[in-house]
């Protein structure tokens, strides 16, 4: 886990690194604050959306080891992972709607 966290984690710092390859050339691209606004919509809801997708993999896979351990428990771990992925799920839906709010109101 920690591994996958430190590659994460390495691939978006690489990423995020030739940014300055696309600044602004001219003044007239500078004054047009368009660009940065989708660059930070993208990398919020980017960032937000693949914590989620290794939180829900995470809650998906100890829940299917808690069922194999126990399977007499299995309706209260089936319920409880349902309620966890909805508010994994809660939390990238307020991202897109903070990325939305990024685009179109600042």
């Amino acid at each position: 886990m920690k591994k996958l966290v430190l590659s994460v984690m390495t691939a978006l710092i690489a990423l995020a690194t030739p940014l300055n390859a696309f600044a602004a050339e001219t003044a007239a691209e500078v004054a047009d604050p368009t660009s940065a606004k989708a660059w930070a919509a993208a990398i919020a809801i980017g960032l937000v959306a693949a914590a989620g997708a290794i939180a829900m993999a995470l809650v998906i896979g100890k829940s299917v080891d808690g069922i194999a351990r126990q399977p007499e428990v299995e309706g209260k771990i089936r319920t409880t992972m349902m309620l966890g992925l909805v508010f994994v799920e809660t939390a990238i839906i307020y991202a897109l709607i903070v990325a939305i709010l990024i685009i179109f109101v600042l």
